[in-house]
C-alpha cells in the first residue's frame, strides 16, 4: 500500500455551531486526494488542506458526466470515540459505480485508510450533539482535457467530509411524498444501480415542482411501465400493508442503498419477514384506500429512517398511520441509530472505531 502524504493546513477555519448545521453546507480543514494515469495507475495519495481543484474547461467531467459518489458518515459515541459505520460497503459500492462508468478502480484497503487517516486529523469537527454525524463524501470524476466520447485517462480521487444535522427540515417527523407520473428516474440496463450524478440530475425538475406544491420527495415508478414502485428521491422506500413489510427488489434499477441492507438484517435479526418484490402504485393506493397501508418509510445514509405520513397521487392524498410516525419505524430508527452513535451493541459488526 503506497504512503499516504500528509499536509496539515495553516489556516484552520472557524467550526459552526452544531446546533445549526443543516446538511452539507460546511466542510472541514482537510480533503484527500488521489491521481489517475493510465499506464501508472492511481498514485500520489494525499491529505491537504480543503480547497479548489484546478481543471480545464475541456476536462471530460464537464462535456461527459464520468463521475461518481459516496456518501458515509462518522459518529461520535456515547463514550467520546469516533467510529465509522459500514465504510467497506460504501468502498465496495463505489468499485461497483466505478465499473459502470468505466473509471478504474480503486484499492478499498487504501481507501479505507484514507478514511481513517482524515477523519483522525480533523476529529474535533465530528459534533457531539444529539442527530449529528460527520458526513464523508468521496468521489472521483475524469479530468483529462479532451473534447470527444471516451473513458478517460486521467482522473481526481477526493474524500471531503461535513459536520451534518438532519437531512429533512422536519427530522423524524414524517415527510409527505408526491409520485412522480411524467419523469423516470432510470430504467434497467442503465446507471440506476450506480451512485453518479446524472442519476440525480434527472430528479431535479421533478423534485423542485413537488417542493413547489409542500412535498419533501418524489416517488418514483419504473422507467418502462410506470407503475412499479422504485426510490423515494435519495431514499430506498419501504411498506407496512396488512402487517406485512415489503421494499422493492435490486434489479439494476435503484441504488442498493447500504441503510437498505442494514434494515434487511436488522428485520431479520428481529425475526420479522421481509418481502423484496415489485409492487405497483396500484397496489399501495388500494391498501391505502381499504385501510391495510399501516407504515411507510425511506432509509437511507443521509436520513437514515425518514417516516413517510402522506402519499399524493392523481389529485388524491392517503395520509398514512395519522401521519404520524409508526411503531416499526420509529423503533428501526432508534435501533440502528443507537448502534451508528455507539449506544448499544453492535452484534453485525458494522462498525470501525477510530
Amino acid at each position: 500500500m503506497e504512503k499516504i502524504m500528509i499536509e496539515l493546513t495553516k489556516n484552520p477555519k472557524n467550526k459552526p455551531d452544531s446546533k445549526n448545521l443543516g446538511f452539507g453546507k460546511y466542510f472541514s480543514d482537510h480533503m484527500f486526494v488521489m491521481d489517475y494515469d493510465t499506464g501508472k495507475g492511481w498514485h500520489n495519495p494525499r491529505i491537504v488542506p480543503y480547497g479548489p481543484f484546478s481543471i480545464e474547461p475541456s476536462a471530460m467531467v464537464l462535456h461527459y458526466a464520468q463521475e461518481i459518489f459516496e456518501g458515509l458518515k462518522a459518529y461520535r459515541r456515547a463514550d467520546g470515540r469516533v467510529q465509522l459505520f459500514r465504510p467497506w460497503d460504501n468502498i465496495r459500492r463505489m468499485n461497483n459505480s466505478a465499473e459502470r462508468l468505466s473509471i478504474p478502480k480503486v484499492d478499498e484497503e487504501l481507501v479505507l485508510e484514507a478514511m481513517k487517516q482524515l477523519v483522525r486529523i480533523d476529529i474535533d469537527w465530528v459534533p457531539s450533539d444529539p442527530e449529528t454525524s460527520l458526513y464523508i463524501r468521496p468521489f472521483i470524476f475524469a479530468n483529462e482535457p479532451h473534447v470527444g466520447v471516451h473513458s478517460s485517462n486521467k482522473y481526481i480521487f477526493c474524500i471531503i467530509t461535513s459536520p451534518v444535522g438532519a437531512y429533512y427540515p422536519e427530522g423524524m417527523n414524517p415527510v409527505k411524498i408526491f409520485v412522480e407520473s411524467r419523469d423516470v428516474r432510470t430504467v434497467r440496463g442503465g446507471t440506476g444501480s450506480a451512485k453518479t450524478g446524472g442519476n440525480y440530475a434527472a430528479t431535479l425538475r421533478a423534485g423542485e415542482e413537488a417542493g413547489k406544491r409542500g412535498f419533501s420527495q418524489v416517488l418514483w415508478l419504473d422507467g418502462i411501465h410506470r407503475k412499479y414502485i422504485e426510490e423515494v428521491g435519495s431514499m430506498n422506500v419501504w411498506f407496512k400493508i396488512n402487517g406485512k413489510i415489503i421494499t422493492p427488489p435490486l434489479e439494476g434499477t435503484i441504488l442498493p442503498g447500504i441503510t437498505r441492507a442494514s434494515c434487511i438484517d436488522i428485520l431479520n435479526h428481529w425475526g420479522i419477514p421481509i418481502s423484496e418484490r415489485l409492487i405497483t402504485i396500484d397496489e399501495l393506493i388500494e391498501s391505502a384506500h381499504k385501510g391495510l397501508l399501516e407504515e411507510a418509510w425511506g432509509s437511507g445514509t443521509a436520513a437514515v429512517i425518514s417516516p413517510i405520513g402522506e402519499i399524493f397521487y392523481k389529485d388524491e392524498r392517503f395520509i398514512v398511520n395519522e401521519g404520524k410516525t409508526g411503531p416499526l419505524t420509529g423503533k428501526l430508527y432508534d435501533y440502528l441509530t443507537a448502534i451508528q452513535w455507539g449506544k448499544t451493541e453492535d452484534p453485525f459488526s458494522w462498525t470501525v472505531i477510530l
